[in-house]
């Protein structure tokens, strides 16, 4: 009979010592150890040991970076054979034999009418660095400046990459419509909501006296994460295809959170049939260390030697990685498992919606779910929807942790918790979250936690 070996005793000095250096030493600038305030010692899949000893199902992944969960098998062997072979770890842009590898397995998943015409420059070592380079690179092409992006985006921590972000207004880009149902800008929501983002659009790019030249590009997410886990329609993706081919407009798709299965498609452009001009991927692209590149039509290819470089573009360990990651994806077929685990979990979720009345509307694409927190008994009573609700959704996040469970916050106004399991979740490893989350919402609510509240939300 197999031993299970005891989980090392609690070290709750060592952990608080650790934390309260942290807070005295790291910058203000700090995220997530905010929110999360735990010592990670050791993982493996879903599951992080802290160093007080308890366990955590982690439904952050590395903002979605472990696509196989922490310290997979594949990816530590691909890692173990680079560091024994005595290759080089630091090469600029050198080719080598490990990046040869991983961009022949990168091309095999990307859609096939880019990839039979692609170029790629690795920007490493993040995805707003990518970002920057799709920027630069459609700027170089076109001789032309402005940029189209949406409301609602979120590209990056970097000045190019920020300012087409939502938050931004920087006078070069222009801001559009991102269609969505539960808080539709048009107030209409559905296909209609979505053709008349599509007509605005349109309308303001052929319109002369609109204001707007012709841009070097536009740049979108297939599904927002950042802005709430809001998927784009396939019908209003096709649109704007259709709109900036017809233009000579480059097309950026950011697949940086959306790619490699996390949305039930390898790439999330996949469920609308588009072809984007430029691609920019990173996250679980270098299988949990750092690597991000653009992937372009070759026509695109006009930038001069050096117009884009960065000392750590060539992570060896990271292209190992990464190919073993993006190996293991395609041949388990983890995409297909995303789209059928992701349904029956949104299936779910949907389900305390209609029990919850703070629950006001469940999301999502494959496993990239989104569940906004709302005050239903506050707001305009005429408005469509209630507002979002920052405040519960913290409170949901705390409650989580005390269960074991990681979750992130997102949105417009941070009232969205969002899930991000590694794509080897478990059906029971499923139920164990769902239930963990459906507790959790339940103590959230009834706990005194709102400010000039006048009873639950429920």
């Amino acid at each position: 009979m197999a031993v299970t070996e005891p989980a090392p005793p609690a070290q709750p000095l060592a952990h608080e010592g650790i934390l309260r250096r942290q807070s005295l030493r790291e910058s203000a600038a700090r995220t997530y150890a905010r929110s999360l305030p735990i010592v990670p010692v050791r993982a493996r899949g879903l599951t992080i040991e802290g160093a007080d000893g308890r366990r955590y199902l982690d439904c952050l992944s590395g903002a979605g970076t472990l696509a196989l969960g922490h310290n997979h098998p594949v990816v530590l062997e691909a890692i173990k054979k680079v560091l024994a072979s005595g290759a080089p770890l630091h090469v600029l842009d050198l080719a080598t034999p490990v990046k040869d590898a991983f961009t022949t397995e990168l091309f095999a998943t990307l859609p096939r009418p880019l990839a039979d015409d692609a170029r790629i420059q690795f920007c490493g070592p993040a995805g707003t660095d990518a970002v920057e380079a799709a920027l630069k690179l459609v700027r170089t092409a076109t001789g032309r400046t402005g940029l189209l992006a949406f409301t609602g985006a979120y590209h990056g921590m970097t000045a190019g990459a920020l300012d087409a972000s939502g938050g931004a207004a920087d006078v070069r880009v222009t801001r559009l419509p991102f269609p969505q149902n539960y808080r539709c800008p048009f107030g209409v929501g559905g296909e209609r909501g979505a053709e008349l983002a599509a007509r605005w659009t349109e309308n303001l790019l052929d319109d002369p006296k609109g204001g707007v030249p012709t841009p070097a590009g536009m740049i979108l997410e297939p599904v927002q994460g950042e802005g709430g886990v809001i998927p784009a329609p396939d019908g209003w993706l096709r649109r704007m295809r259709e709109l900036t081919a017809a233009r000579s407009i480059p097309l950026i798709a950011d697949e940086v959170q959306t790619g490699v299965g996390r949305t039930g498609a390898f790439w999330a452009v996949e469920h609308s049939g588009i072809v984007p001009d430029v691609m920019v991927l990173s996250k679980a692209i270098g299988g949990s260390l750092p690597l991000a590149v653009i992937v372009y039509r070759a026509d695109l290819d006009v930038w001069r030697p050096g117009a884009h470089a960065g000392t750590f573009r060539g992570n060896q360990l990271a292209m190992a990685a990464g190919a073993a990651t993006l190996a293991f994806v395609r041949e388990n077929r983890l995409a297909d498992r995303a789209a059928t685990l992701g349904a029956r979990m949104l299936g779910r979720l949907q389900g305390l919606a209609a029990t919850h009345r703070c629950v006001g509307d469940v999301r999502g694409r494959g496993l990239m779910i989104g569940v906004e927190l709302v005050r239903p008994d506050m707001g305009d009573p005429q408005a469509d929807v209630p507002p979002a609700d920052p405040v519960l959704a913290a409170a949901v996040q705390r409650e989580c942790l005390r269960r074991g469970l990681i979750v992130e916050l997102g949105g417009r106004h941070s009232g969205v918790v969002r899930l991000l399991p590694p794509l080897t979740l478990t059906d029971e490893q499923a139920e164990a979250v769902l239930d963990r989350f459906a507790d959790s919402l339940e103590a959230a609510v009834r706990a005194p936690h709102r400010r000039n509240d006048t009873g639950p939300s429920l």
